[in-house]
């Protein structure tokens, strides 16, 4: 396969529409479909939703740029600060959308008087989604290619070089959808006050673990980290690993007791 998508979509005089932010806007509409539905099924008011959706998009957008910002391209952002504000163009870091969303959930929940741990979970569920369809977007925008394979599913990036790459965006991307099918699985089978002990640890622990896993398939992308073993996805990912076995660690004790 060639990829040689252009990644603007539509371009009408001097706006132009990017394949990157439909994707993040089509991820953000089934998230919020999603929600509407875990709302009506757990008898909360609907229409709560349009405030929290303001709170996670501003949440996850600052969040996910100030990560990618610090940890993957400074050099390039102090020289064109202004481009800090082009987040359509791609160059979204989950790690940082994570933290961006758990502030984001805390002060909606803090503001209506939800609680934390319910919304949390729930929200966890829906962002899956989101990240899915990111990773697709950047796939068409030819960001974050595999190393050189030899293998039948290596795509070349006519952007980038003639190499045959591993998609590991497609890879990443169907390893997010796996884990949302298996959370909403479990959201439907399990007690709701149980799916709000391990949901969200569950979706931390089994997500970041995979990122973890697909960064050795991955191009650097920070310079940082070329001095040491792990890439900087897998150093930031680490802790999020180890805070969501921890949880759920916790939670089955507490269910033992």
């Amino acid at each position: 396969m060639i990829n040689n998508i252009d990644p603007i979509a539509i371009s009408i005089g001097g706006v132009q529409i990017h394949w990157y932010g439909i994707f993040f806007a089509l991820g953000l509409l089934f998230a919020y479909l999603l929600g509407e539905w875990i709302f009506k099924r757990e008898n909360k008011n609907p229409k709560l939703l349009e405030s929290f959706f303001i709170y996670l998009i501003i949440g996850i957008t600052i969040g996910a740029r100030a990560f990618h910002i610090i940890f993957y391209d400074l050099d390039y952002f102090l020289a064109h600060p202004v481009e800090i504000f082009y987040v359509w163009r791609g160059g979204l870091a989950s790690h940082g959308g994570v933290i961006g969303a758990i502030v984001a959930i805390y002060l909606f929940c803090k503001r209506y008087k939800i609680d934390f741990l319910w919304m949390l979970s729930r929200a966890a569920l829906a962002t899956l989604i989101v990240v899915t369809f990111i990773r697709v977007g950047n796939f068409f925008n030819s960001e974050i290619v595999g190393l050189p394979t030899d293998s039948a599913l290596g795509v070349i990036f006519l952007k980038v070089d003639n190499l045959k790459r591993h998609p590991v965006v497609l890879y990443e991307a169907l390893g997010y959808f796996f884990i949302f099918l298996l959370s909403l699985w479990l959201y439907i089978k399990l007690p709701f006050e149980r799916f709000t002990q391990i949901g969200f640890a569950l979706i931390l622990t089994l997500a970041f673990s995979i990122r973890f896993l697909l960064e050795y398939f991955k191009t650097p992308q920070s310079e940082f980290a070329n001095i040491l073993p792990l890439s900087m996805g897998q150093i930031l990912s680490i802790p999020f690993i180890i805070f969501g076995v921890v949880w759920l660690i916790r939670a089955k004790k507490e269910l033992n007791s």
